[in-house]
């Protein structure tokens, strides 16, 4: 039996056994129904153990977003490329994505096909890592980070009338951009900003002089850490109306994370949300691991780094999104669950994302034992 189906099927029969044992249909209710009864603040750390939303094929980085009343993710697309590992992520070779959508939460999840193709952007080269997506007047606006011909990251824009594509690739990245992990975050005045970067193989620490340069330079570990970037963008939705700016994410004593201190600095994965009149800016702290946040009063920042959203997971990475939907907050996030810890081939989950009275979000760690 081909090894992804026998995986598919164990997942699907310990899903079964969970499901009878606990008498719950919804998938976080399972470890989940417990958390309603206890009193507010009373606990900072949430267990959690979901299941994967989507078993057929590997998808992470999920960005997750409210269109027409329904869940959308817009995750990229894993498989096995036979690219060998290293610190690059060049075995992180993805050639398509999927669109994904959801009614409800712990419901049937509707894989919308190919969205978007390499073949079909005409200046791309290779690796389609982290998207998001945007809807303004109608029309769905896809971003994705691809590496150009000659091999430098960029962000391409691609459009379409459904949300769930498919789309159709402009002839030429954005004006500007450079990096990954494009993030797009509509605040409640209408405007719409794109957050990008990711140091290491995301190539942000390439671009510190302002233009890019082939090799790999990093602040000392006594000085502050690399910053991602925001870009208000243009009417069209298609370019940038300014020179991306710097996003500090500070201490509590208002001094930038410095480079060495690896548990806080950002390392790629920027998501924005809007809670109670303030800006939310979460991240992955890559190598320790972390989904970590800070929170602000604009959505430029500086950011006050408050904490950990999300322990580190089964799997070298992690990357997320926040929504709300139904009344309720949630966090999609990926881990390695399905291929049994393999790095580069990942499983979308979702978990309930709660506040405390204070505005700070309860930390969770997501079993995986």
């Amino acid at each position: 039996m081909d090894p992804l189906k026998f995986k598919i099927l164990s997942v699907k029969l310990l899903a079964a056994i969970l499901l009878f044992g606990c008498k719950d249909k919804t998938t976080n209710k399972i470890t989940e129904s417990s958390i309603d009864k206890l009193p507010e603040d009373t606990i900072s750390t949430i267990r959690v153990k979901p299941l994967p939303l989507i078993s057929d094929i590997y998808t992470a980085d999920p960005s997750a977003h409210v269109f027409e009343g329904k869940l959308y993710i817009y995750p990229s697309h894993d498989f096995e490329s036979g690219v060998p590992e290293d610190d690059l992520g060049s075995h992180f070779d993805m050639k398509d994505y999927h669109v994904f959508s959801m009614d409800s939460i712990g419901g049937n999840v509707t894989d919308h096909g190919v969205a978007l193709d390499i073949k079909d952007v005409p200046w791309a080269g290779r690796q389609m890592w982290a998207p998001d997506a945007a809807e303004k007047n109608g029309i769905y606006y896809f971003y994705f980070p691809v590496k150009d011909k000659s091999d430098i990251f960029k962000i391409g824009v691609a459009t379409s009338e459904n949300p769930y594509g498919p789309f159709n690739a402009k002839e030429q990245p954005i004006e500007g951009s450079y990096s990954m992990d494009p993030a797009v975050f509509e605040d409640t005045d209408g405007v719409y900003y794109m957050y990008f970067g990711g140091i290491w193989g995301g190539q942000l620490q390439r671009w510190a002089s302002g233009t890019y340069k082939e090799e790999d330079t990093y602040p000392l570990t006594d000085q502050p850490a690399l910053t991602p970037k925001i870009a208000k963008l243009a009417d069209n939705m298609l370019s940038f109306v300014e020179t991306p700016k710097d996003v500090q994410i500070l201490d509590k004593n208002g001094n930038p994370i410095l480079a060495g201190d690896n548990e806080r600095r950002f390392f790629e994965a920027a998501w924005v949300h809007k809670y109670n009149g303030k800006y939310y800016f979460s991240y992955s702290t890559g190598d320790t691991h972390n989904i970590a946040y800070g929170i602000g009063d604009n959505p430029y920042g500086p950011f006050t780094y408050e904490g950990v959203i999300l322990k580190p997971v089964l799997g070298w990475t992690n990357h997320h999104s926040i929504v709300e939907y139904n009344g309720k907050w949630w966090l999609f996030y990926h881990d390695s669950f399905l291929s049994g810890g393999k790095t580069h081939l990942r499983n979308v989950k979702v978990t309930e994302l709660l506040y405390n009275k204070d505005g700070t979000i309860k930390t969770i760690n997501a079993m995986t034992d």
